[in-house]
């Protein structure tokens, strides 16, 4: 008599309260990050309110029977609701309100750098910060931007609001004075990192109440790369783009693993970040020779295209040695170096956005094998095409 099987029972979905802000770039594309990860893994049953950045914990959270939290851990408040459920967490905000846990954000050091290599790549000799004395992160990149800086031999002026009050409205009036007025001291020409797209948006603001032309005097790169505020500034918005959707997925992984018994420990997991999205605000070269200004355009719109240094020189009328002895005096580096940074960032670019084969990628950056891209892209960059692909997209 043929047995009758029986059918397993089914998985329970784990509970995961996600104490994430949805009303700004980065905290979404941490959420997408943790969508991401549970697709390729068992489903879990979200609990998602809508709040704000700093808001209270839902009261819900009192007494919830979950399994596990991932949470923006900015308040003390937060920091005690997260704590007192007992349940494995871990924290994605800079704050550090709970040292146990275990810990995932953006890695500020190589935000920094990116920004001040940006700007430095465009000739700029003098630079300026402005931050937000109220956050870690702010603190941490003005900190890694005035160092790298130092280590090229360079200045760094920096500035800090106003500490907020209740009297809103008299404080943002009164920081729009001050920022423009520390904005016309400042030496010209100036390239400044703001700590985030907000404050870039309003660095802008103040350039063009105090008559500033940006880029020309005054460039200014954000952070973040919210695509909405970056374009709608004025002019649009440059911006480091920190890689918020791998920051979500290794929170999520980490998540996993604790709500599995696994121990975690209580560290830094710091997510590098994808690039510079350039925009109008550092479109310039602040150098005075107009030939390697000119040289610099043409292998910012040709690099990919196969170009060498002998293309160059047909574009300026220079020698093949003065024009290296003018680039290495004014940018640091020679042609060919400038023309190979350029094909590798765009090569970047399509290995973090697309999905295409490698030797498209080459063909489109201007490599003729894949091969040769590959073993160059190993050397320049530490990581093989495919390990900086799968790192940028957030995947294991």
């Amino acid at each position: 008599m043929p047995t009758t099987q029986r059918k397993p029972p089914p998985v329970r979905r784990r509970q995961v309260a996600v104490l994430i802000e949805t009303s700004n770039a980065y905290a979404r594309g941490l959420l997408q990050g943790v969508v991401h990860y549970i697709r390729e893994h068992r489903p879990w049953s979200f609990h998602l309110m809508e709040q704000g950045r700093g808001d209270d914990p839902p009261a819900w959270l009192t007494g919830w029977r979950g399994d596990g939290i991932i949470a923006r851990i900015e308040t003390p408040k937060i920091a005690r609701a997260v704590v007192r459920t007992g349940l494995p967490a871990v924290d994605v905000s800079a704050a550090r309100l709970v040292p146990a846990l275990p810990w995932v954000e953006t890695d500020d050091e190589a935000i920094a750098h990116l920004a001040a290599e940006h700007l430095m790549e465009r000739g700029f000799k003098r630079f300026a910060f402005c931050g937000d004395g109220r956050f870690n992160w702010s603190l941490w990149r003005e900190k890694h931007f005035a160092g790298r800086l130092k280590q090229a031999g360079h200045d760094c002026a920096v500035y800090r609001p106003l500490e907020p009050s209740v009297d809103g409205a008299g404080d943002v009036a009164a920081e729009a004075r001050n920022l423009a007025q520390w904005l016309k001291g400042l030496p010209k020409p100036v390239g400044i990192m703001a700590c985030y797209d907000i404050r870039g948006q309003q660095v802008l603001d103040a350039c063009r109440g105090a008559g500033l032309p940006v880029p020309d005097e005054v460039a200014v790169i954000g952070v973040d790369n919210d695509a909405l505020l970056c374009d709608l500034a004025s002019p649009p918005l440059s911006s480091v783009k920190p890689n918020a959707h791998r920051a979500g997925y290794e929170a999520a992984a980490l998540l996993d693993r604790m709500m599995a018994g696994k121990k975690v420990a209580a560290k830094a997991h710091l997510i590098a970040p994808l690039g510079v999205a350039e925009r109008q605000s550092t479109e310039v070269l602040a150098v005075d020779d107009r030939d390697v200004a000119r040289a610099v355009q043409f292998i910012r719109e040709h690099a990919t295209e196969g170009i060498q240094v002998g293309d160059v020189l047909k574009a300026v009328p220079l020698s093949r040695r003065v024009l290296e002895q003018r680039f290495q005096k004014l940018l640091g580096l020679t042609p060919r170096a400038e023309i190979l940074r350029t094909r590798l960032e765009r090569v970047k670019q399509l290995l973090a956005q697309t999905e295409l084969p490698l030797y498209i990628v080459a063909e489109r950056t201007g490599f003729e094998h894949a091969e040769y891209l590959s073993v160059l892209f190993k050397r320049e960059t530490g990581r093989t095409p495919s390990d900086w692909r799968t790192e940028a997209q957030g995947r294991k």
